[in-house]
């Protein structure tokens, strides 16, 4: 596995051993982040403050680290994932622009006031066909982690289909085993 773009391309990156993760392909994270840099309705990836939920090895925050982002907040509760995300974070030496919270995504709650301005992009890779996604949906929203230009990425099963009310659904894209789906707060729905 490696970073796919930006200024760590082709570096290697450590993945955590074992059953419990699945990283996202390098070719489906090239796709994502193409289509994340020509959509009108996407954020812009300089400066951007990015959240990669369910983080695994932590490639698709530190993809967009790669390609321009200030910040990411890595949320993982799986102890050899929060150890290769480290190792990643180290080999780029990305400190201060980066954190990492053992925390059950489902389970955010507010977001703390010294993580600063709400996310402009986050990144939903949960276990495929438990729902995980569509229930942090709903708290990213209730807890203020997001406001009406954010996007949120989201990866699951080819065969799921899942409810995401209170986001509109932009793009959606198929590779392989897997769909990927571009979602943004819908206006009415937001609470600021």
């Amino acid at each position: 596995m490696r970073i796919v773009g930006g200024r760590f391309k082709g570096r290697a990156l450590a993945a955590p051993r074992g059953r419990n993760t699945r990283p996202t392909s390098d070719r489906a994270r090239e796709a994502m982040f193409n289509v994340l840099a020509h959509a009108d309705w996407a954020p812009e990836l300089e400066d951007a403050r990015v959240i990669d939920l369910f983080a695994g090895s932590g490639a698709l925050g530190l993809e967009a680290m790669s390609r321009g982002a200030g910040f990411c907040l890595f949320v993982e509760t799986e102890a050899a994932a929060r150890g290769a995300i480290r190792d990643n974070i180290d080999a780029l030496q990305l400190f201060g622009h980066t954190r990492l919270h053992r925390r059950d995504a489902t389970a955010l709650g507010d977001k703390p006031a010294n993580l600063g301005a709400p996310f402009d992009l986050v990144f939903l890779d949960p276990p495929y066909g438990k729902g995980l996604g569509e229930q942090c949906l709903d708290r990213l929203v209730s807890g203020g982690w997001v406001n009406e230009n954010s996007v949120a990425v989201l990866e699951i099963g080819f065969d799921e289909a899942p409810e995401t009310p209170g986001w509109d659904t932009h793009v959606i894209k198929d590779y392989r085993a897997t769909k990927i789906l571009f979602l943004k707060p819908e206006s009415s729905g937001m609470m600021y």
